[in-house]
């Protein structure tokens, strides 16, 4: 593991010993815009690096109060581009808030810089910041972990001075035609589920490339839990992660 500094972010790389890297993976940590990574997280960081053979970029971006998404998903875009020019195909990967991130900035990526991913990894993401889905409230009688009420007052700081729709907050909210690849996993016993079969819808009807898992009566970012469930969504995450 090595670690620098850019914008003054921490920035961890994570790769196998005495491998040669062709590929990158920025993997944006999730916890609501307010709580740090932790040890779930590097094992899937871990994991990831070993099994597909890749280097895998954990920028430790800045949380609630200190960062919005106005600040923090540029500073991704970009970290992606200074990775593709030491001529490595780069990847972005995130769970929950940094699955908002990862889309956001992958979004960012083809407006800005005319850049289309190889391939994008999704872990029960955050994509709509108003949660006005009506489905979450049926969702929610069934989710022992998420409340919409609190994600909502999370969601509104990390907005900022953007509108809800803006596709830096609300990757949703876009238009989605001509983005690479998407991976994506959700339970249905997860509040942020019903905005993942939207994605699906929107993106298949964009004619984006979407893989999409669900799994029936399992939780948030059930892929970095040590249950069956689990370990079968990770290893689908390192086979689209080895081939890209």
């Amino acid at each position: 593991m090595d670690v620098g500094r850019r914008s003054g972010w921490p920035i961890y790389a994570v790769a196998p010993k005495n491998d040669i890297h062709t590929r990158t993976v920025v993997y944006l940590h999730g916890g609501a815009w307010v709580n740090e990574i932790n040890s779930q997280h590097w094992r899937l960081v871990t994991h990831v690096a070993t099994g597909a053979r890749v280097k895998v970029v954990v920028p430790i971006y800045p949380l609630l109060p200190f960062g919005t998404a106005a600040d923090v998903v540029p500073e991704v875009a970009q970290l992606v581009v200074e990775n593709m020019s030491t001529g490595h195909g780069v990847c972005l990967a995130g769970d929950s808030a940094g699955g908002q991130i990862a889309l956001s900035a992958a979004l960012l990526l083809r407006d800005d810089h005319d850049v289309v991913l190889p391939r994008t990894v999704l872990i029960s993401p955050a994509l709509d910041v108003s949660l006005s889905n009506p489905m979450i409230n049926s969702v929610e009688l069934t989710d022992p972990w998420l409340a919409r009420e609190a994600l909502s007052v999370f969601g509104e700081c990390w907005r900022g001075d953007l509108i809800p729709d803006d596709p830096r907050v609300s990757p949703l909210a876009a238009e989605l035609t001509g983005l690479g690849p998407l991976t994506v996993f959700s339970g249905t016993r997860d509040i942020l589920n019903p905005d993942a079969r939207a994605l699906v819808q929107k993106a298949t009807a964009a004619g984006v490339d979407i893989d999409y898992h669900e799994r029936f009566g399992l939780l948030h970012v059930y892929p970095l839990m040590p249950i069956p469930e689990g370990r079968a969504a990770r290893a689908v995450i390192v086979e689209r992660l080895r081939a890209h």
